[in-house]
């Protein structure tokens, strides 16, 4: 006897009235943006049970409560520097000693009173593009530490190079340097607490953004850390998009050679810094406040003369910080835009920026890589790369294995280097933090990076782009629909 499984009808009808009940929840509590209210409704209705758990999982916000707080914030004197920077960009007779700063009074004023950001000046920048230099130089700066090391990624392994900067750092912490660690739950979910063990017995502190309250379920799946940043003694920091892992030495056949952009700083951008790590290390390692020490905020000398405003973002925010310091940067842009991203799928601000500065003239170059790590964001990537060609818009598809770094360029003056994307995760879901760097010399020599770039990829004329098939665009069509939720 054949034994029919049917779902009964009264269930069926309690799924549609959770169905509307969480549609009501999106038009009018929450108050998602359109788009994605739009693509969560689709979800809805097209997928009743499976949408209401993919809901659960990735669709709830985040309550913007005052997440990160930290007690020494005015005894580091933020709020005197604050103040007084606010003066100087107010008074146009004021000068900065800078054509460039002086030019983006306007961008670092926004960065200033929105998101706490000193303009930082005479710090030393070097790029670092390659896993391999990168990491040797990291490793070199945690062996010489004295006082303190405090490291945060967004992915952290325990492979080749992971082993090797936690053995470094476990070492320095026999030695009686106070190390902290700090990394993402979902981003480093292969970082088992056995593989610490060592660590933390020589003394090592640990902290995990947003850890699951479950086994195997993690109802913050989609606030993330994703910020990677380290401050060694306070002489030396780092930022940028390498994560800690053997991919991002070119060690994986699925990605190849992993073309990144890394910042190592030296100079008072270093407070900057050190706040924001300490500001999430406070909420995540609760167990281990850091308190505000003079040790962790030494006097540092001018090292070079490059101006840096740390910027961080986050769903905690009022404001979307770094996408609205892209916007400034494009819309006050005279002459060009470089932009090399491994996901470009911009709101719709965003776009209409960057087709309007492409159709007044403004040069506008983007660079994308030649292969997904994420399928959907991939297609939602072409399909809006598609609209910037029709604008005539130059874009270039990088063929020398994946492409990461996150780097925007404006008129050969003002960059924008760190964790950032141009999407709507990093926008809106993800806790991110960028330097935005107002010297022409550093901007030249990411133009120069960009250049070497061109010469490993293919450039993508609209002619090529209109051949693509119609298996193309059917997944570029799926995946654009799905965009403001991805």
């Amino acid at each position: 006897m054949m034994i029919e499984f049917a779902m009964p009808s009264y269930l069926f009808a309690a799924l549609l009235i959770v169905n509307l009940l969480l549609a009501a929840i999106l038009i009018f509590i929450e108050r998602k943006d359109a788009q994605a209210t739009w693509a969560w409704l689709l979800i809805l209705f097209f997928i009743p049970l499976v949408g209401f758990i993919i809901y659960i999982l990735l669709g709830q916000t985040l309550t913007r409560r005052k997440m990160f707080q930290w007690e020494g914030i005015k005894k580091v004197g933020l709020d005197h520097l604050i103040k007084d920077q606010q003066n100087d960009l107010l008074d146009p007779s004021f000068r900065f000693n800078s054509k460039t700063v002086d030019e983006n009074r306007d961008l670092i004023y926004m960065h200033l009173m929105n998101n706490d950001a000193i303009l930082t000046k005479q710090n030393q920048i070097d790029i670092y593009t390659d896993g391999e230099e990168k990491f040797s130089k990291l490793l070199d700066d945690i062996n010489r530490a004295e006082t303190f090391i405090h490291i945060q990624y967004y992915i952290f392994r325990y492979d080749g190079i992971g082993k090797k900067i936690i053995d470094a750092l476990t070492e320095k912490a026999k030695q009686g340097v106070k190390v902290r660690l700090l990394y993402d739950d979902l981003g480093s979910r292969s970082l088992r607490k056995r593989y610490l063990k060592d660590f933390r017995a020589a003394g090592g502190e640990i902290g995990i953004f947003f850890p699951s309250r479950f086994t195997i379920v993690n109802l913050r799946l989609n606030f993330r850390n994703h910020r990677k940043l380290v401050n060694i003694d306070g002489k030396c920091g780092y930022i940028g998009g390498f994560n800690v892992g053997d991919e991002y030495l070119g060690k994986k056949k699925k990605f190849g050679y992993w073309r990144d952009t890394h910042l190592r700083i030296e100079g008072p951008a270093l407070a900057a810094i050190q706040t924001r790590f300490i500001l999430d290390w406070n909420q995540a390692a609760k167990e281990y406040h850091i308190s505000y020490h003079s040790r962790y905020f030494p006097e540092v000398e001018a090292r070079g003369e490059s101006p840096i405003q740390i910027v961080s973002s986050g769903p905690d925010s009022e404001f979307e910080q770094i996408k609205n310091g892209y916007l400034k940067m494009i819309m006050d842009a005279k002459k060009s835009i470089l932009i090399q991203t491994p996901y470009f799928i911009p709101d719709q601000t965003l776009l209409d920026a960057l087709q309007v500065a492409s159709q007044t003239g403004i040069e506008v170059k983007i660079m994308i890589p030649n292969k997904p790590d994420h399928m959907f964001v991939y297609w939602a990537t072409t399909s809006h790369i598609g609209e910037m060609l029709k604008t005539g818009a130059t874009v270039y598809i990088y063929e020398n294995g994946f492409i990461h770094n996150k780097v925007l360029i404006v008129d050969e003056e003002v960059c924008s280097v760190g964790t950032a994307n141009i999407d709507q995760r990093s926008f809106k879901l993800n806790f991110e933090v960028n330097a935005f760097i107002y010297d022409p010399k550093i901007a030249q020599q990411l133009i120069n990076d960009f250049n070497e770039d061109i010469a490993v990829s293919t450039l993508l004329t609209p002619e090529l782009y209109e051949n693509r098939s119609k298996r193309i665009r059917f997944k570029e069509s799926i995946s654009r629909l799905l965009s403001p939720i991805l």
